[in-house]
Order: structure tokens, then C-alpha cells, then sequence
């Protein structure tokens, strides 16, 4: 598995403003209004529920307590929370919502690597309706793929939130703008500078490879939803070659 750290910004001509405030909003929400992950009530009201998305009706459910089959181990399972306002605000919500610290981590980092040079090509407005779109179409991804394939009823009602989706789209534009420069990853437990293009390319291989295997059946709250990955990641590639036109070294078309 391939993980990065950083890359190469010495060709960075602007501060990436959006950049840092969409990393500073994610952290905001998971720290105060998430309560670290603890107010499962607010984190379960605004998350991204594919049935709610797919009949457009806010759902309510009440806590479980279920038991592990094999251990016995009895966990409490919260319930859905009621959605003040629209349902399809959630596709928004859950963007900026995480599951974990190690989630939030992980996200950000990836957007802190990645984002910037997106946001120095198509500037700040751009940038943020850029990143906006492709969360919008991960989650759409998940939903669509969910509703689809899954073979449980219960994976309907199984939230879903987290960056990745967003992120995925930028790490797409990546690719196309800036697929040889360098990017210093941890891979396979080495640590060495790779081009663009090997980093994300193993990223994207694997989601793809994964989410086949689930087809949409996991969640960012019980799993990983892999086609909201893979999702947003094309969205990126697609999008990135309408919102780069008019720029002057812009990417050759693919």
C-alpha cells in the first residue's frame, strides 16, 4: 500500500486559503460539533442516509443494541436522528464530517498534500465549487451503488460521511495537472519519492479493486464506501478539464 506525506510545491505561486479553510471546517466540525466523534445525534442526523437520499424523506430509527454472534459482545447501534430541513442537504453535511481522529487524519492530510496545487491552478473560487461538486458526486456514487447492489435492506439505513469522497475528486485533477511531479511516500514500508501518476495510480487501484468486491455495501461509519471513492475520483478527472480551460498551461486534453 502506498501512503504519502508530502510533495514537491516549489512551483506553488499562491497561499492555498480555500485549502486551509476547508481543512480548518472539517476539524472545527469534528472537534465541536461532533464532540470528537462522541455526539453520535448530531454525527447520525446530518450524515449521508442512502434511503433517505433515494425516497427524499427524512428517517427516524431508535438505538439497537445488537450481539456479536460469535462473542457475544453487545454493542449499542445509535439510531437515525431527525435531519432539520432538506434530506439532499446531507450530501453537503456529511462532507465535512469524519468517523474518527484517525479518519479526519488521514483525510486531511491527503487533502493538505493534494489540494493546494489544485487550488494554485484554478484559483480560490474555482477551486472550492471544483471540490464542492466532486464530494456531490461521491456521495451520489455511494448512494446510487447502494441502492443498487446491496443485498441487505439494513445497508440502507447505514450513514455515511467523511472527506474521501471530496478528496478523491482533487487527487483525480492531480493526476492530469501534475502527473510526474515528485510525491515522497511511505511505500510498503519504504520511504522514497515517487511521480505523481504511481502514488495515486496504486490509491486509485486499489479503491477500484475493493470496491468491486463491495459494490457500495460499506459505509464511511461501518466501513469504507469505496464507490464513493472511486465516484468522486472520476468526477475529478472529468471536471478538472472543464473548470481548467482558460488557463495558460493548461492539461492537454485526455
Amino acid at each position: 500500500m502506498v501512503f504519502p506525506l508530502y510533495d514537491d510545491n516549489a512551483d506553488r505561486a499562491t497561499t492555498p486559503l480555500v485549502n486551509y479553510a476547508i481543512i480548518a471546517l472539517n476539524i472545527f466540525v469534528f472537534v465541536v460539533l461532533q464532540k470528537l466523534g462522541s455526539d453520535t445525534g448530531f454525527t447520525y442526523s446530518f450524515s449521508t442516509v442512502p434511503q433517505e437520499i433515494l425516497s427524499g424523506t427524512d428517517i427516524t430509527t431508535p438505538a439497537r443494541v445488537l450481539e456479536h454472534p460469535m462473542t457475544g459482545q453487545r454493542v449499542l447501534i445509535p439510531g437515525l436522528g431527525e435531519t432539520p430541513g432538506s434530506v439532499y442537504l446531507t450530501l453537503f453535511t456529511s462532507m465535512f464530517m469524519h468517523g474518527g481522529i484517525a479518519h479526519i487524519a488521514g483525510n486531511m492530510l491527503f487533502l493538505w498534500i493534494f489540494g493546494d496545487n489544485i487550488e494554485d491552478r484554478l484559483g480560490h473560487i474555482k477551486y472550492v465549487i471544483f471540490y464542492l461538486l466532486c464530494g456531490l458526486v461521491a456521495s451520489l456514487a455511494h448512494v446510487f451503488t447502494t441502492g443498487v447492489f446491496a443485498t441487505d435492506p439494513e445497508s440502507l439505513l447505514v450513514p455515511s460521511l467523511g472527506a474521501s469522497g471530496a478528496i478523491s475528486g482533487v487527487m483525480g485533477a492531480y493526476l492530469l495537472l501534475h502527473p510526474k511531479r515528485r510525491v515522497t511516500v511511505i511505500l510498503f514500508r519504504f520511504l522514497t519519492d515517487v511521480p505523481a501518476y504511481v502514488a495515486i495510480g496504486i490509491w486509485f487501484a486499489f479503491q477500484l479493486i475493493s470496491g468491486l468486491g463491495l459494490l457500495g455495501g460499506g459505509s464511511e461509519l461501518g466501513g469504507v464506501a469505496y464507490a464513493a471513492h472511486i465516484g468522486g475520483f472520476i468526477a475529478g478527472v472529468v471536471l478538472i478539464k472543464f473548470f481548467d480551460r482558460g488557463n495558460r498551461n493548461r492539461a492537454p486534453a485526455y
